[in-house]
């Protein structure tokens, strides 16, 4: 059999895949830390991260290893049983978030840690009603699409949908007056990444937290995106010293195995009992094998504190390109290594992710006009320097 084309493999897809997405012209077959091949053999330094979720960047060696090593000792059993890749991993867990947060759930994905986080905070008060923020992202499951502040993903599936609360993000004076008797709870993301990678103003997750408090609602913090280390903190909320009532984790947590999280206090977790959730792959030893490596690797490597300093270094230089192009650049904003430039063209952004390939780079636009910087947490500079040149060069048109 010959070699695959880009050509070849277009059209075995389009005979069988159900066409919901629109993809890049590149069939990728390999990577090795912040760096993809395709099936031509080209070479890309890769901004994205499959999403954020290749956080040790791809096939790390010791992420490899252990999925290899968990894969020939038990890759799967129900959740009947107790597994001690489950219980590593729900350990590590309670070690890096807020003291509170004391019972976790394993998942396989952010849209399902979701989902849980949903019914936790129903089940806790007998509430129905969610308040979520315009340009949110949270899932494109039902539960995850009735909280999602985009219209564009909500409008499809309106009918089938709950009415809920939508409110301007970093807004807490909208928030109060969104929040009522039948308010489960208030769902946010501590830094919007979709939504074009929005930083909510100083004391706003804290207003959030008091108001949560006042009215008896939880406050749900999903951290799929911003969580283990990407913004400079193990977790975003940390950044603001705000522990919610149920946390959703996932993406950079499995490093490319797919496994996701949700926690909740002591009290959230009195209200459940058997049988109020559960799931086929629930802590899968084979993920959770994968996930121990990932927070062992960012422990050991430390990549946390790496993205707050790189993260530093990648935002002066941006700052710096949009002071001398005022009318290319309307702002920069993020924290670690979450990082937006925003263009005032949308047209130009539009183009960009297509154009970088030609120069082999990875990069996403989010929002229309907002590209969005999310490497590796230890992305070698000698990669990330050139490609961030590129970026600009690209942004000037």
């Amino acid at each position: 059999m010959t070699d695959p084309t880009l050509e070849s493999i277009r059209a075995r897809e389009a005979a069988h895949f159900l066409p919901v997405v629109n993809r890049l012209p590149v069939a990728i077959t390999q990577g090795a830390g912040s760096r993809v091949r395709d099936v031509a053999g080209r070479e890309y330094v890769d901004l994205t991260a499959g999403w954020g979720v290749t956080a040790i960047g791809h096939c790390h060696p010791a992420l490899v290893e252990a999925i290899a090593d968990q894969a020939g000792r038990l890759m799967q059993t129900t959740n009947l049983f107790y597994t001690l890749p489950q219980l590593d991993l729900i350990e590590k867990l309670d070690a890096i978030t807020p003291a509170s947060l004391t019972r976790s759930f394993l998942v396989s994905s952010g849209a399902e840690a979701v989902e849980g986080a949903l019914k936790l905070a129903h089940r806790a008060g007998g509430r129905r009603q969610f308040v979520s923020t315009h340009g949110s992202f949270h899932g494109r499951t039902l539960g995850g699409l009735s909280v999602i502040g985009q219209a564009k993903h909500r409008e499809r599936y309106a009918a089938m949908l709950p009415e809920q609360e939508f409110v301007p993000y970093g807004d807490l004076d909208a928030a109060v007056s969104a929040v009522g008797e039948q308010t489960a709870a208030i769902i946010v993301e501590p830094l919007q990444g979709e939504g074009g990678v929005n930083v909510p103003p100083p004391g706003y997750l804290a207003g959030l937290r008091e108001l949560c408090d006042r009215s008896g609602a939880l406050l749900i913090a999903d951290e799929i995106q911003t969580g283990i280390g990407r913004t400079g903190r193990w977790l975003a909320v940390d950044h603001d010293g705000v522990c919610p009532d149920i946390l959703t984790l996932g993406k950079g947590l499995g490093g490319g195995f797919p496994i996701a999280a949700f926690l909740c206090t002591e009290n959230v977790s009195k209200t459940v009992q058997p049988g109020d959730h559960g799931g086929t792959y629930a802590g899968n030893p084979l993920g959770a094998a994968a996930a121990n490596a990932v927070l062992r690797v960012i422990e050991e490597e430390g990549l946390v504190e790496r993205a707050a300093s790189l993260g530093e270094k990648i935002r002066a230089r941006l700052e710096a390109f949009a002071a001398a192009h005022p009318d290319c650049v309307e702002s920069v904003r993020g924290r670690g290594l979450l990082l937006a430039l925003v263009l005032r063209d949308e047209d130009n952004a539009a183009s960009i992710p297509t154009r970088a390939l030609e120069q082999g780079v990875l990069v996403n636009v989010t929002a229309g006009r907002v590209v969005r910087l999310f490497p590796a947490l230890n992305i070698p500079e000698d990669d990330l320097w050139p490609a961030l040149d590129t970026v600009f060069q690209l942004a000037l048109g």
